[in-house]
């Protein structure tokens, strides 16, 4: 359903205002609290807000862990996505989160990728048909300190080498 809206959409719209309000406007990602606030041209850049209020606020009166952790979720997988465009599938593998203080005040966090990154994905891709590959983003407060860090390993094939292993696998079952 979002890929076929999004396809619609771009005929209207840039890449990156529909990655931002998409984003902000679906229901799966505001149920997290956060806000995608920036959004480069590229795509290379996201930057999401995440304040605390009465809907994320934990026992303890700081942001609930879970919170924070779905709002980092999805960014790098769907901003990949749309880089690197139809010829390649990526999916969510793996996340380690480090929660290093409490989050009593709004949080902003920032997902990039570097030209370099991308042609060094499409290299690994290329020559190996599928990649795992570990980001690393922080949650930050107004004062820079460093309220959470999150590993995020993402999985990127080939779609073709990745529609072959998924029929191989279908048959030994």
């Amino acid at each position: 359903m979002y890929k076929l809206g999004t396809e619609l959409l771009k005929r209207f719209f840039s890449v990156s205002a529909l990655y931002k309000y998409g984003f902000n406007w679906s229901p799966m990602y505001r149920r997290t609290t956060a806000r995608i606030i920036e959004v480069s041209d590229d795509l290379h850049y996201v930057k999401i807000r995440l304040k605390l209020n009465w809907k994320n606020r934990n026992y303890a009166g700081s942001i609930f862990g879970g919170s924070m952790l779905a709002a980092t979720d999805p960014i790098y997988m769907i901003q990949l996505i749309q880089i690197l465009g139809e010829d390649y599938v990526v999916w969510d593998k793996a996340v380690e989160a480090r929660y290093k203080k409490p989050a009593r005040s709004t949080t902003y966090g920032e997902f990039i990728f570097t030209k370099e990154d991308i042609e060094a994905i499409k290299q690994n891709v290329a020559e190996h048909h599928e990649t795992d590959i570990i980001k690393t983003m922080s949650l930050i407060d107004e004062k820079q300190n460093i309220i959470a860090t999150f590993n995020k390993t993402l999985y990127i094939a080939n779609k073709r080498f990745y529609k072959e292993k998924l029929k191989k696998r279908r048959t030994k079952n």
